[in-house]
């Protein structure tokens, strides 16, 4: 499939693999539309695609919100979900319980009330990819958050799969990439984080969020896969 002239809804559009899967969209001749938790985001992501390119600001959590952004942008063919807060790393002893609910919010309930929302418009013959992770086959210690969102992604997809056919769903597993998701961390322990893949990973660097943007565009023009799941983890779960 050939996504040029079609349109395009990045959810979490404006930075990090969500800008990265934007930009490529563009670039292969789609009409995209971003949508971020705050305006600013949104005016400074415009300002890195097309001209045309559109935006919206929406909370994710609010499902009558989302439901009003949709109905705005109408009919279009493809959706990407990127959107997520940096991750936040915790040994189950020192867990906060409030901490992990809003995590869920966002990557989880976020992705139920988008679709739940965009379902009505997208076309039959379009598609709609979702985010989830490498902690999900090869989680590590401290990762029981992470882990359990992109196993409960992983879930989602394939069931969602089904219910929306004959609209594709599949799912986008990056691994470490570099990128806003660990801003939460201090500089020495990103750069630790960082390092330590490059070192580990059999592609020997960390992910850059152009490379797994390319995923997302082929969820979107490829037309047999639905239910799967795309690593794009330079090989991490293999050692």
């Amino acid at each position: 499939m050939d996504i040029s002239g079609q349109r395009v809804v990045v959810i979490g559009g404006t930075s990090g693999i969500g800008l990265a899967t934007a930009q490529a969209a563009a670039g292969r001749g789609a009409s995209v539309v971003v949508v971020s938790g705050r305006e600013e985001s949104v005016k400074r992501a415009l300002g890195d695609l097309p001209p045309e390119t559109t935006g919206h600001a929406v909370d994710v959590r609010d499902p009558g919100a989302l439901a009003a952004v949709f109905e705005q942008i109408g009919r279009f063919d493809h959706l990407a979900y990127t959107s997520g807060e940096p991750l936040t790393l915790s040994p189950i002893a020192d867990l906060d319980l409030a901490t992990a609910r809003r995590f869920f919010e966002i990557r989880y309930f976020g992705v139920l009330a988008a679709v739940h929302a965009a379902a009505p418009y997208v076309s039959p013959t379009g598609s709609i990819t979702l985010t989830g992770g490498s902690a999900s086959p090869r989680p590590q210690a401290g990762w029981a958050v992470p882990a359990s969102i992109c196993g409960a992604m992983e879930a989602l997809t394939r069931e969602l799969a089904l219910e929306l056919a004959p609209v594709r769903v599949n799912l986008v597993r990056p691994g470490v990439v570099e990128s806003p998701l660990w801003s939460a961390l201090g500089q020495a322990d990103r750069d630790a984080l960082f390092e330590a893949t490059a070192k580990t990973t059999p592609v020997g660097h960390t992910g850059r969020v152009d490379e797994i943007a390319r995923a997302y565009v082929y969820c979107m023009e490829q037309t047999y896969a639905t239910g799967a799941i795309v690593p794009v983890d330079g090989g991490s779960v293999l050692v």
